[in-house]
Protein backbone atom coordinates (compact mmCIF):
# COMPACT_ATOMS: atom_id res chain seq x y z
CA UNK A 1 0.00 0.00 0.00
CA UNK A 2 2.78 2.42 0.97
CA UNK A 3 4.59 1.65 -2.30
CA UNK A 4 1.46 2.57 -4.25
CA UNK A 5 1.13 5.80 -2.29
CA UNK A 6 4.72 6.65 -3.21
CA UNK A 7 4.04 6.08 -6.90
CA UNK A 8 0.91 8.20 -6.66
CA UNK A 9 2.83 11.05 -5.02
CA UNK A 10 5.54 10.84 -7.70
CA UNK A 11 2.92 10.88 -10.45
CA UNK A 12 1.27 13.93 -8.95
CA UNK A 13 4.62 15.70 -8.78
CA UNK A 14 5.26 14.92 -12.45
CA UNK A 15 1.82 16.24 -13.32
CA UNK A 16 2.51 19.37 -11.30
CA UNK A 17 5.80 19.84 -13.13
CA UNK A 18 4.08 19.36 -16.49
CA UNK A 19 1.43 21.88 -15.61
CA UNK A 20 4.10 24.37 -14.64
CA UNK A 21 5.37 24.29 -18.20
CA UNK A 22 1.96 25.49 -19.34
CA UNK A 23 2.03 28.54 -17.09
CA UNK A 24 2.60 31.93 -18.76
CA UNK A 25 6.20 33.08 -18.68
CA UNK A 26 7.16 36.16 -16.74
CA UNK A 27 8.99 38.93 -18.54
CA UNK A 28 8.53 40.50 -21.99
CA UNK A 29 7.87 38.38 -25.07
CA UNK A 30 10.23 39.21 -27.91
CA UNK A 31 8.93 41.01 -30.98
CA UNK A 32 10.99 41.96 -34.00
CA UNK A 33 11.51 45.74 -34.01
CA UNK A 34 9.65 47.55 -36.76
CA UNK A 35 12.05 49.64 -38.84
CA UNK A 36 11.21 52.02 -41.65
CA UNK A 37 13.24 50.96 -44.66
CA UNK A 38 13.51 52.62 -48.07
CA UNK A 39 11.71 51.01 -50.97
CA UNK A 40 14.73 51.25 -53.28
CA UNK A 41 18.36 52.32 -53.31
CA UNK A 42 19.01 56.00 -53.87
CA UNK A 43 22.30 55.52 -55.73
CA UNK A 44 21.32 52.50 -57.84
CA UNK A 45 21.52 53.32 -61.53
CA UNK A 46 18.69 51.61 -63.46
CA UNK A 47 20.95 50.62 -66.35
CA UNK A 48 23.52 49.06 -64.08
CA UNK A 49 21.02 47.32 -61.84
CA UNK A 50 18.75 45.84 -64.52
CA UNK A 51 20.80 42.64 -64.68
CA UNK A 52 19.72 39.02 -64.41
CA UNK A 53 19.69 37.93 -60.80
CA UNK A 54 23.07 36.72 -59.59
CA UNK A 55 23.31 33.92 -57.05
CA UNK A 56 24.62 35.76 -53.96
CA UNK A 57 26.12 32.51 -52.69
CA UNK A 58 28.73 32.51 -55.49
CA UNK A 59 28.84 36.12 -56.69
CA UNK A 60 32.59 35.92 -57.41
CA UNK A 61 31.98 33.48 -60.27
CA UNK A 62 30.85 36.50 -62.31
CA UNK A 63 34.52 37.39 -62.63
CA UNK A 64 35.18 34.19 -64.61
CA UNK A 65 38.54 33.53 -62.99
CA UNK A 66 39.10 29.83 -62.17
CA UNK A 67 42.15 30.58 -60.04
CA UNK A 68 40.13 32.96 -57.86
CA UNK A 69 37.42 30.30 -57.54
CA UNK A 70 40.01 27.80 -56.34
CA UNK A 71 41.50 30.19 -53.79
CA UNK A 72 38.09 30.97 -52.32
CA UNK A 73 37.17 27.30 -52.05
CA UNK A 74 40.50 26.58 -50.36
CA UNK A 75 39.93 29.43 -47.90
CA UNK A 76 36.45 28.15 -47.04
CA UNK A 77 38.01 24.81 -46.15
CA UNK A 78 41.08 25.87 -44.16
CA UNK A 79 40.74 29.46 -42.94
CA UNK A 80 41.71 29.83 -39.28
CA UNK A 81 39.11 32.56 -38.76
CA UNK A 82 36.42 30.27 -40.09
CA UNK A 83 37.55 27.39 -37.90
CA UNK A 84 37.44 29.66 -34.85
CA UNK A 85 33.90 30.74 -35.74
CA UNK A 86 32.89 27.10 -36.14
CA UNK A 87 34.29 26.35 -32.68
CA UNK A 88 32.22 29.22 -31.24
CA UNK A 89 29.16 27.73 -32.91
CA UNK A 90 29.81 24.35 -31.28
CA UNK A 91 30.16 26.14 -27.96
CA UNK A 92 26.77 27.81 -28.47
CA UNK A 93 25.17 24.45 -29.29
CA UNK A 94 26.58 22.94 -26.12
CA UNK A 95 25.34 25.91 -24.08
CA UNK A 96 21.87 25.39 -25.49
CA UNK A 97 21.94 21.71 -24.53
CA UNK A 98 23.01 22.74 -21.05
CA UNK A 99 20.08 25.15 -20.80
CA UNK A 100 17.59 22.52 -21.99
CA UNK A 101 18.92 20.09 -19.37
CA UNK A 102 17.61 22.46 -16.70
CA UNK A 103 14.05 21.27 -17.41
CA UNK A 104 14.88 17.63 -16.64
CA UNK A 105 15.24 16.06 -13.18
CA UNK A 106 18.63 15.09 -11.85
CA UNK A 107 18.93 11.36 -11.05
CA UNK A 108 21.88 9.67 -9.36
CA UNK A 109 22.79 6.26 -8.05
CA UNK A 110 24.76 5.42 -4.93
CA UNK A 111 25.99 2.41 -3.03
CA UNK A 112 28.06 1.83 0.06
CA UNK A 113 28.78 -0.15 3.16
CA UNK A 114 29.37 0.93 6.78
CA UNK A 115 30.70 -1.14 9.67
CA UNK A 116 29.81 -0.50 13.32
CA UNK A 117 31.08 -2.08 16.53
CA UNK A 118 29.20 -2.06 19.85
CA UNK A 119 29.85 -3.51 23.33
CA UNK A 120 28.15 -3.37 26.79
CA UNK A 121 28.59 -4.60 30.38
CA UNK A 122 26.09 -7.38 29.79
CA UNK A 123 27.71 -8.43 26.54
CA UNK A 124 31.37 -7.48 26.85
CA UNK A 125 32.26 -9.12 23.55
CA UNK A 126 31.94 -6.51 20.79
CA UNK A 127 29.38 -7.06 18.08
CA UNK A 128 30.39 -6.02 14.59
CA UNK A 129 27.61 -5.13 12.09
CA UNK A 130 28.01 -4.20 8.43
CA UNK A 131 25.20 -2.19 6.78
CA UNK A 132 24.94 -2.32 2.99
CA UNK A 133 23.10 0.40 1.06
CA UNK A 134 22.17 0.84 -2.62
CA UNK A 135 19.63 3.08 -4.32
CA UNK A 136 18.68 6.02 -6.49
CA UNK A 137 18.25 9.71 -5.66
CA UNK A 138 16.37 12.28 -7.72
CA UNK A 139 15.71 16.00 -7.49
CA UNK A 140 13.77 18.33 -9.73
CA UNK A 141 13.33 22.08 -9.57
CA UNK A 142 10.03 22.90 -11.25
CA UNK A 143 10.00 25.77 -13.70
CA UNK A 144 6.98 27.46 -12.15
CA UNK A 145 7.59 30.95 -13.52
CA UNK A 146 9.53 30.20 -16.68
CA UNK A 147 13.05 31.15 -15.66
CA UNK A 148 14.49 27.99 -17.17
CA UNK A 149 12.37 28.30 -20.30
CA UNK A 150 13.49 31.90 -20.74
CA UNK A 151 17.06 30.65 -20.43
CA UNK A 152 16.41 28.14 -23.19
CA UNK A 153 14.86 30.90 -25.29
CA UNK A 154 18.00 32.99 -24.78
CA UNK A 155 20.25 30.02 -25.59
CA UNK A 156 18.34 29.38 -28.82
CA UNK A 157 18.81 33.01 -29.83
CA UNK A 158 22.50 32.87 -28.92
CA UNK A 159 22.87 29.77 -31.07
CA UNK A 160 21.25 31.54 -34.02
CA UNK A 161 23.50 34.56 -33.44
CA UNK A 162 26.58 32.30 -33.44
CA UNK A 163 25.45 30.73 -36.71
CA UNK A 164 24.97 34.19 -38.20
CA UNK A 165 28.42 35.21 -36.94
CA UNK A 166 29.88 32.17 -38.70
CA UNK A 167 28.07 33.25 -41.87
CA UNK A 168 29.40 36.78 -41.45
CA UNK A 169 32.92 35.42 -41.09
CA UNK A 170 32.42 33.59 -44.36
CA UNK A 171 31.22 36.80 -46.06
CA UNK A 172 34.30 38.69 -44.88
CA UNK A 173 36.62 35.82 -45.80
CA UNK A 174 35.33 35.54 -49.37
CA UNK A 175 35.52 39.30 -49.84
CA UNK A 176 39.06 39.53 -48.44
CA UNK A 177 40.34 36.69 -50.62
CA UNK A 178 38.79 38.28 -53.71
CA UNK A 179 40.06 41.75 -52.80
CA UNK A 180 43.66 40.64 -52.23
CA UNK A 181 43.64 38.52 -55.37
CA UNK A 182 42.44 41.48 -57.44
CA UNK A 183 45.00 43.78 -55.82
CA UNK A 184 47.75 41.28 -56.58
CA UNK A 185 46.74 41.12 -60.25
CA UNK A 186 46.54 44.92 -60.28
CA UNK A 187 50.08 45.22 -58.96
CA UNK A 188 51.22 42.76 -61.61
CA UNK A 189 49.64 44.91 -64.32
CA UNK A 190 51.20 48.08 -62.95
CA UNK A 191 54.60 46.40 -62.70
CA UNK A 192 54.33 45.28 -66.31
CA UNK A 193 53.48 48.85 -67.36
CA UNK A 194 56.36 50.30 -65.34
CA UNK A 195 58.85 47.80 -66.77
CA UNK A 196 57.65 48.38 -70.33
CA UNK A 197 58.01 52.12 -69.86
CA UNK A 198 61.41 51.59 -68.25
CA UNK A 199 62.55 49.69 -71.33
CA UNK A 200 61.19 52.41 -73.60
CA UNK A 201 62.84 55.14 -71.56
CA UNK A 202 66.14 53.24 -71.57
CA UNK A 203 65.90 53.11 -75.35
CA UNK A 204 65.18 56.85 -75.44
CA UNK A 205 68.21 57.48 -73.26
CA UNK A 206 70.37 55.42 -75.63
CA UNK A 207 69.12 57.36 -78.65
CA UNK A 208 69.74 60.63 -76.84
CA UNK A 209 73.30 59.61 -76.03
CA UNK A 210 73.92 58.74 -79.67
CA UNK A 211 72.51 62.07 -80.78
CA UNK A 212 74.66 63.83 -78.21
CA UNK A 213 77.75 62.11 -79.54
CA UNK A 214 76.74 63.26 -83.03
CA UNK A 215 76.22 66.83 -81.91
CA UNK A 216 72.44 66.68 -82.41
CA UNK A 217 71.45 66.72 -78.69
CA UNK A 218 72.81 68.42 -75.62
CA UNK A 219 74.14 66.88 -72.43
CA UNK A 220 71.09 68.39 -70.72
CA UNK A 221 68.87 66.19 -72.88
CA UNK A 222 70.89 63.15 -71.84
CA UNK A 223 70.61 63.92 -68.14
CA UNK A 224 66.87 64.61 -68.42
CA UNK A 225 66.36 61.29 -70.15
CA UNK A 226 68.38 59.55 -67.44
CA UNK A 227 66.31 61.28 -64.74
CA UNK A 228 63.05 60.07 -66.28
CA UNK A 229 64.33 56.51 -66.52
CA UNK A 230 65.53 56.43 -62.92
CA UNK A 231 62.25 57.88 -61.62
CA UNK A 232 60.41 55.05 -63.32
CA UNK A 233 62.88 52.53 -61.91
CA UNK A 234 62.30 53.95 -58.41
CA UNK A 235 58.56 53.26 -58.64
CA UNK A 236 59.05 49.52 -59.15
CA UNK A 237 60.07 48.53 -55.57
CA UNK A 238 56.88 50.05 -54.11
CA UNK A 239 54.78 48.07 -56.57
CA UNK A 240 56.69 44.89 -55.74
CA UNK A 241 56.12 45.50 -52.03
CA UNK A 242 52.40 45.82 -52.61
CA UNK A 243 52.36 42.62 -54.68
CA UNK A 244 54.22 40.61 -52.03
CA UNK A 245 51.96 41.94 -49.26
CA UNK A 246 48.83 40.89 -51.18
CA UNK A 247 50.36 37.48 -51.90
CA UNK A 248 51.25 36.89 -48.24
CA UNK A 249 47.84 38.07 -47.08
CA UNK A 250 46.21 35.55 -49.39
CA UNK A 251 48.33 32.79 -47.88
CA UNK A 252 47.27 33.76 -44.35
CA UNK A 253 43.60 33.86 -45.38
CA UNK A 254 44.00 30.29 -46.65
CA UNK A 255 45.56 29.21 -43.35
CA UNK A 256 49.06 28.86 -44.81
CA UNK A 257 52.43 30.42 -44.13
CA UNK A 258 53.55 33.60 -45.93
CA UNK A 259 55.11 32.75 -49.27
CA UNK A 260 53.19 29.50 -49.68
CA UNK A 261 51.39 30.83 -52.77
CA UNK A 262 54.42 32.38 -54.45
CA UNK A 263 54.83 29.71 -57.11
CA UNK A 264 51.08 29.43 -57.70
CA UNK A 265 50.62 33.17 -58.24
CA UNK A 266 53.97 33.99 -59.88
CA UNK A 267 52.65 34.08 -63.45
CA UNK A 268 51.33 37.49 -64.47
CA UNK A 269 47.67 37.30 -65.45
CA UNK A 270 45.21 40.00 -66.49
CA UNK A 271 42.66 41.43 -64.11
CA UNK A 272 39.27 39.70 -64.09
CA UNK A 273 36.60 41.48 -66.10
CA UNK A 274 34.02 43.39 -64.07
CA UNK A 275 30.38 42.59 -64.97
CA UNK A 276 28.26 45.23 -66.67
CA UNK A 277 25.60 45.10 -63.96
CA UNK A 278 24.96 44.18 -60.34
CA UNK A 279 21.99 42.40 -58.76
CA UNK A 280 21.41 44.78 -55.84
CA UNK A 281 17.90 43.63 -54.88
CA UNK A 282 15.62 45.70 -52.65
CA UNK A 283 16.58 47.02 -49.21
CA UNK A 284 14.23 44.81 -47.19
CA UNK A 285 15.49 41.59 -48.79
CA UNK A 286 19.12 42.63 -48.60
CA UNK A 287 18.94 43.50 -44.92
CA UNK A 288 17.36 40.13 -44.17
CA UNK A 289 20.26 38.30 -45.80
CA UNK A 290 23.11 40.24 -44.16
CA UNK A 291 24.37 37.86 -41.47
CA UNK A 292 25.76 40.61 -39.24
CA UNK A 293 22.25 42.06 -38.96
CA UNK A 294 20.84 38.62 -38.24
CA UNK A 295 23.41 38.23 -35.45
CA UNK A 296 22.51 41.63 -34.00
CA UNK A 297 18.78 40.85 -34.10
CA UNK A 298 19.24 37.43 -32.48
CA UNK A 299 21.41 38.99 -29.78
CA UNK A 300 18.55 41.38 -29.06
CA UNK A 301 16.17 38.41 -28.79
CA UNK A 302 18.53 36.68 -26.35
CA UNK A 303 18.84 39.73 -24.11
CA UNK A 304 15.07 40.17 -24.13
CA UNK A 305 14.60 36.58 -22.95
CA UNK A 306 17.13 37.12 -20.17
CA UNK A 307 14.95 39.92 -18.77
CA UNK A 308 12.30 37.28 -18.05
CA UNK A 309 14.97 35.02 -16.61
CA UNK A 310 16.02 37.72 -14.13
CA UNK A 311 12.38 38.46 -13.22
CA UNK A 312 11.68 34.78 -12.57
CA UNK A 313 14.55 34.72 -10.08
CA UNK A 314 12.50 37.02 -7.82
CA UNK A 315 9.71 34.45 -7.49
CA UNK A 316 9.61 31.37 -5.20
CA UNK A 317 11.17 28.10 -6.37
CA UNK A 318 9.74 24.62 -5.79
CA UNK A 319 12.04 21.59 -5.63
CA UNK A 320 10.94 17.96 -5.42
CA UNK A 321 13.34 15.31 -4.21
CA UNK A 322 13.08 11.62 -3.54
CA UNK A 323 15.07 8.47 -2.99
CA UNK A 324 14.45 4.80 -3.64
CA UNK A 325 16.80 2.06 -2.42
CA UNK A 326 17.61 -0.85 -0.16
CA UNK A 327 19.36 -1.31 3.21
CA UNK A 328 20.43 -4.66 4.68
CA UNK A 329 23.05 -6.13 7.02
CA UNK A 330 23.93 -8.74 4.44
CA UNK A 331 24.98 -8.14 0.87
CA UNK A 332 22.86 -11.04 -0.36
CA UNK A 333 19.79 -9.62 1.36
CA UNK A 334 19.78 -6.40 -0.69
CA UNK A 335 16.73 -6.26 -2.96
CA UNK A 336 14.46 -8.16 -0.64
CA UNK A 337 11.02 -6.80 0.23
CA UNK A 338 12.04 -6.09 3.80
CA UNK A 339 15.04 -4.00 2.83
CA UNK A 340 13.22 -1.38 0.75
CA UNK A 341 13.66 2.28 1.78
CA UNK A 342 12.03 5.24 0.05
CA UNK A 343 11.29 8.90 0.63
CA UNK A 344 9.66 11.85 -1.12
CA UNK A 345 10.01 15.51 -0.15
CA UNK A 346 9.25 18.94 -1.51
CA UNK A 347 10.65 22.32 -0.56
CA UNK A 348 9.50 25.84 -1.38
CA UNK A 349 12.08 28.64 -1.14
CA UNK A 350 11.71 32.37 -1.60
CA UNK A 351 13.89 35.39 -0.99
CA UNK A 352 12.25 37.69 1.54
CA UNK A 353 14.89 40.40 1.71
CA UNK A 354 18.12 40.93 -0.22
CA UNK A 355 18.57 44.68 -0.12
CA UNK A 356 17.23 45.05 -3.67
CA UNK A 357 19.84 42.79 -5.31
CA UNK A 358 17.39 40.80 -7.46
CA UNK A 359 15.49 43.91 -8.48
CA UNK A 360 18.77 45.56 -9.48
CA UNK A 361 19.62 42.54 -11.63
CA UNK A 362 16.35 43.03 -13.51
CA UNK A 363 17.14 46.71 -14.04
CA UNK A 364 20.62 45.84 -15.26
CA UNK A 365 19.25 43.35 -17.76
CA UNK A 366 16.67 45.88 -18.96
CA UNK A 367 19.54 48.26 -19.70
CA UNK A 368 21.46 45.50 -21.50
CA UNK A 369 18.39 44.73 -23.59
CA UNK A 370 18.01 48.40 -24.48
CA UNK A 371 21.66 48.54 -25.55
CA UNK A 372 21.12 45.50 -27.78
CA UNK A 373 18.12 47.21 -29.38
CA UNK A 374 20.12 50.36 -30.06
CA UNK A 375 22.99 48.28 -31.45
CA UNK A 376 20.60 46.51 -33.82
CA UNK A 377 19.06 49.76 -35.05
CA UNK A 378 22.53 51.26 -35.49
CA UNK A 379 23.68 48.17 -37.41
CA UNK A 380 20.74 48.53 -39.81
CA UNK A 381 21.53 52.19 -40.48
CA UNK A 382 25.21 51.38 -40.96
CA UNK A 383 24.29 48.63 -43.43
CA UNK A 384 22.13 51.03 -45.44
CA UNK A 385 24.99 53.53 -45.47
CA UNK A 386 27.51 50.91 -46.61
CA UNK A 387 25.31 49.72 -49.45
CA UNK A 388 24.45 53.21 -50.68
CA UNK A 389 28.13 54.24 -50.59
CA UNK A 390 29.20 51.02 -52.32
CA UNK A 391 26.62 51.41 -55.09
CA UNK A 392 27.73 54.96 -55.77
CA UNK A 393 31.42 54.11 -55.57
CA UNK A 394 31.02 51.24 -58.06
CA UNK A 395 29.14 53.44 -60.54
CA UNK A 396 31.76 56.19 -60.26
CA UNK A 397 34.61 53.70 -60.62
CA UNK A 398 33.17 52.45 -63.90
CA UNK A 399 32.96 55.99 -65.25
CA UNK A 400 36.53 56.64 -64.12
CA UNK A 401 37.80 53.60 -66.04
CA UNK A 402 36.12 54.78 -69.22
CA UNK A 403 37.74 58.20 -68.97
CA UNK A 404 41.17 56.86 -68.04
CA UNK A 405 41.13 54.32 -70.84
CA UNK A 406 40.57 57.13 -73.34
CA UNK A 407 43.32 59.18 -71.66
CA UNK A 408 45.78 56.26 -71.80
CA UNK A 409 45.14 55.71 -75.52
CA UNK A 410 45.65 59.41 -76.25
CA UNK A 411 48.83 59.54 -74.14
CA UNK A 412 50.27 56.52 -75.94
CA UNK A 413 49.57 58.08 -79.34
CA UNK A 414 51.09 61.38 -78.22
CA UNK A 415 54.26 59.66 -76.98
CA UNK A 416 54.72 57.83 -80.28
CA UNK A 417 54.23 61.02 -82.29
CA UNK A 418 56.62 63.03 -80.11
CA UNK A 419 59.33 60.42 -80.35
CA UNK A 420 58.94 60.14 -84.10
CA UNK A 421 59.09 63.91 -84.52
CA UNK A 422 62.14 64.14 -82.25
CA UNK A 423 64.00 61.52 -84.26
CA UNK A 424 63.12 63.51 -87.39
CA UNK A 425 64.26 66.77 -85.81
CA UNK A 426 60.76 68.26 -85.82
CA UNK A 427 60.31 68.44 -82.02
CA UNK A 428 62.55 69.18 -79.09
CA UNK A 429 63.54 66.58 -76.52
CA UNK A 430 61.48 68.16 -73.75
CA UNK A 431 58.31 67.23 -75.63
CA UNK A 432 59.45 63.59 -75.77
CA UNK A 433 60.10 63.46 -72.02
CA UNK A 434 56.81 65.13 -71.22
CA UNK A 435 54.76 62.78 -73.35
CA UNK A 436 56.54 59.70 -71.95
CA UNK A 437 55.88 60.77 -68.38
CA UNK A 438 52.26 61.43 -69.28
CA UNK A 439 51.96 58.02 -70.91
CA UNK A 440 53.36 56.24 -67.86
CA UNK A 441 51.03 58.14 -65.54
CA UNK A 442 47.99 57.53 -67.74
CA UNK A 443 48.65 53.79 -68.11
CA UNK A 444 49.32 53.39 -64.39
CA UNK A 445 46.15 55.33 -63.58
CA UNK A 446 44.17 53.09 -65.92
CA UNK A 447 45.47 49.93 -64.23
CA UNK A 448 44.68 51.41 -60.81
CA UNK A 449 41.19 52.38 -61.96
CA UNK A 450 40.49 48.90 -63.31
CA UNK A 451 41.60 47.45 -59.98
CA UNK A 452 39.39 49.91 -58.12
CA UNK A 453 36.34 48.87 -60.16
CA UNK A 454 36.80 45.28 -59.04
CA UNK A 455 37.51 46.13 -55.41
CA UNK A 456 34.43 48.39 -55.43
CA UNK A 457 32.38 45.50 -56.76
CA UNK A 458 33.75 43.22 -54.03
CA UNK A 459 32.94 45.81 -51.37
CA UNK A 460 29.43 46.13 -52.77
CA UNK A 461 28.73 42.39 -52.65
CA UNK A 462 30.14 42.25 -49.13
CA UNK A 463 27.78 45.08 -48.15
CA UNK A 464 24.90 43.20 -49.78
CA UNK A 465 25.72 40.17 -47.61
CA UNK A 466 26.66 37.81 -50.42
CA UNK A 467 28.85 34.76 -50.02
CA UNK A 468 27.57 33.07 -46.89
CA UNK A 469 24.70 31.01 -48.27
CA UNK A 470 26.97 28.30 -49.66
CA UNK A 471 27.95 25.76 -46.96
CA UNK A 472 31.67 25.54 -46.49
CA UNK A 473 33.42 22.18 -46.57
CA UNK A 474 33.27 20.53 -43.18
CA UNK A 475 30.55 22.83 -41.86
CA UNK A 476 28.42 19.89 -40.87
CA UNK A 477 31.08 19.12 -38.27
CA UNK A 478 30.82 22.53 -36.71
Amino acid sequence: MKYRQTLLAASLSLLLGGCSLLQPLVGPDYRLPELRLPQSWLRAEPAAMAAPAVDPATWWRQLNDPQLDGLIEAALQSSLDLRAAQARLRQARASRSQAVAGLAPSVGASGGASRSKSASEIAPNATVNTLYQAGFDASWELDLFGGTRRGIEAANADLAASQASLDNTRVSLVAEVARNYVELRGYQQRLAIARANLASQAETLQITQWRNEGGLASSLDVEQARTTREQTRASIPDLQNGLVAAENRLAILLGRQPGALQAELAATKPLPLAPDSVAAGIPADVLRQRPDLVAAERTLAAETARVGQKIAARFPSLTLSGSFGWQAYGLSALGGSGTLARSLAGSLAATLFDGGRLRAQVEIQNAVQEQALISYESAVLTALEEIENSLYAYAQARERVSARRAAAEAAQNAALLARSQYESGLADFQKVLETERTRLTAEDNLASAETTVLTSLITLYKALGGGWQQPAAGEGKA
